[in-house]
């Protein structure tokens, strides 16, 4: 029996140049076939929303354990790339960046450095892609908080408001 069961709902409007969405508890997206597939490129494709569960689970499981750790934390981002080669072979590289509050010692510094790399490690979905052959990698950064307010000029900078 499942230990957890998780229901989505989709629909889909006209043909291959249309578009979909899909929904679930907290979730909801629109899909589309990517324009060199023949689709409208309107909406989230399969590679992107792999990818994204990728991105989810990592910064999920890196947020938990900075915390955990009680970790001086001031703000956290990430970008993520993912590169698909011919053959539809993908690879994925998430770049934590972590800024620590100006009284981190070197052991916090060290310690954020290791849960980046652990964090891949807790990844149930980096890690089941990982199983499949899809390599998934982490190159992350680390600063002092010097005042000026780099998570909150990254979401202005990405849209992310």
């Amino acid at each position: 029996m499942a230990e957890k069961t998780i229901n989505m709902n989709t629909v889909w409007y006209k043909d291959a140049k249309g578009d979909g969405r899909i929904k679930s508890d907290n979730l909801q997206t629109q899909i589309a076939i990517p324009v060199p597939k023949g689709g409208s490129g309107k909406g989230a494709d399969p590679q992107q929303l792999l990818i994204s569960s990728a991105v989810a689970c990592y910064t999920m499981t890196l947020a938990y354990m900075l915390d955990k750790n009680k970790l001086p934390v001031t703000g956290f981002f990430m970008d993520t790339e993912g590169n698909i080669t011919h053959g539809d072979l993908l690879s994925i590289i998430h770049r934590p960046h972590v800024v620590l509050n100006p009284g981190a010692t070197n052991e916090d510094i060290n310690m954020t450095e290791a849960l980046m790399q652990k964090a891949e490690e807790n990844c149930h979905i980096g890690q089941l892609l990982i199983k499949v052959g899809i390599p998934v990698g982490t190159q992350g950064k680390v600063t002092i908080d010097s005042g000026e307010d780099l998570t909150s000029s990254y979401i202005a900078a990405h849209g992310l408001e």
